[in-house]
């Protein structure tokens, strides 16, 4: 019933999309300049002209969700960085519940664990159901090789914080709220700094606190912090933050709706240079939300290699 439901809304948004660019192309049509006929004839020929990219809007929607997560390998430059080449592999946005299950988690820790990163970080809304629903489907999670860190996203407080928390710290996960952590390389140390998503004040449990992170930081480090929203970082414009990871928009996932994502939040998708000393990466995400439809914004397992030079 919830893949049923769910595809069809995401249907319903693509053939609202279609018939929008259609009522403007034929409003537009009316004001040329043609006789009863020769409008007939450009009207029939829009009528198939939509049809057939209806037809394939929506085909290709369903083959690019289906398809498995591609892999998004990116160079970010952090010039102190104390190891160049680290990599971290991020993870977000994977919603594990109704229609994503344990063979989905199975797939993605496989291809993770070849990947042999130095860091795995999962940036929030891993959760569509309450932990104790989900435990099985979470399991593959203990088998990943490197340390693993998250940080909460919007869905986990619709679902339950605080035991997706304990499940999470249960399967060798670590959690990071409003807190950090120092990452010990061969040449060096840097921060990793996790916060709670936004709305966690409006539960009144797992809020955001940014000065909690920061409490007790070694601001000569650098630091990478990860957080869901990407709105977030002008919270951190004040503070050391060398790299945000982010999620939480899923690259728009159908397009266009990308373009109201920019309503809410200032990046989509990709690598950005926020300011001078910052930049931020944001996740189209590993899984989906709602409709099993991706147009345009292919689900992802970001690698992020650093550079120092």
């Amino acid at each position: 019933l919830y893949r049923l439901s769910t595809t069809a809304v995401g249907i319903s948004f693509m053939l609202f999309v279609v018939t929008l660019i259609y009522d403007l192309m034929i409003t537009t049509s009316r004001q040329l300049p043609f006789d009863h006929q020769r409008r007939e004839a450009i009207k029939w020929a829009f009528d198939v002209t939509m049809l057939t990219a209806a037809a394939a809007y929506l085909l290709r929607g369903f083959v690019e969700g289906a398809k498995p997560p591609v892999l998004n390998e990116v160079s970010v430059t952090i010039p102190d960085f104390p190891e160049d080449g680290f990599t971290i592999i991020q993870l977000s946005d994977v919603h594990v519940g109704h229609t994503i299950r344990r063979s989905f988690m199975q797939s993605i820790v496989a291809r993770v664990n070849a990947l042999q990163p130095g860091l795995v970080v999962i940036t929030g809304d891993l959760f569509d159901r309450t932990a104790a629903r989900i435990a099985e489907d979470l399991e593959p999670l203990r088998g990943i090789i490197a340390p693993t860190y998250f940080v909460t996203g919007n869905h986990e407080y619709f679902r339950g914080v605080t035991p997706a928390l304990e499940m999470l710290r249960s399967l060798g996960v670590i959690p990071l709220t409003n807190q950090h952590r120092q990452i010990v390389l061969t040449q060096g140390r840097f921060n990793l700094l996790g916060v709670n998503d936004l709305v966690g004040a409006g539960f009144g449990v797992e809020p955001f606190d940014i000065d909690a992170a920061y409490e007790g930081l070694d601001a000569s480090l650098p630091t990478v912090v990860l957080s869901h929203q990407p709105k977030s970082i002008h919270y951190f414009e004040e503070q050391r933050c060398d790299l945000m990871l982010s999620g939480h928009t899923h690259g728009g996932q159908i397009f266009p709706f990308g373009l109201l994502v920019k309503l809410d939040q200032p990046y989509v998708a990709g690598l950005y240079q926020h300011n001078v000393a910052q930049q931020i990466f944001v996740s189209r995400g590993t899984g989906y939300w709602g409709p099993p439809i991706r147009v345009l914004a292919p689900s992802e397992i970001s690698k992020i290699t650093i550079r120092n030079r």
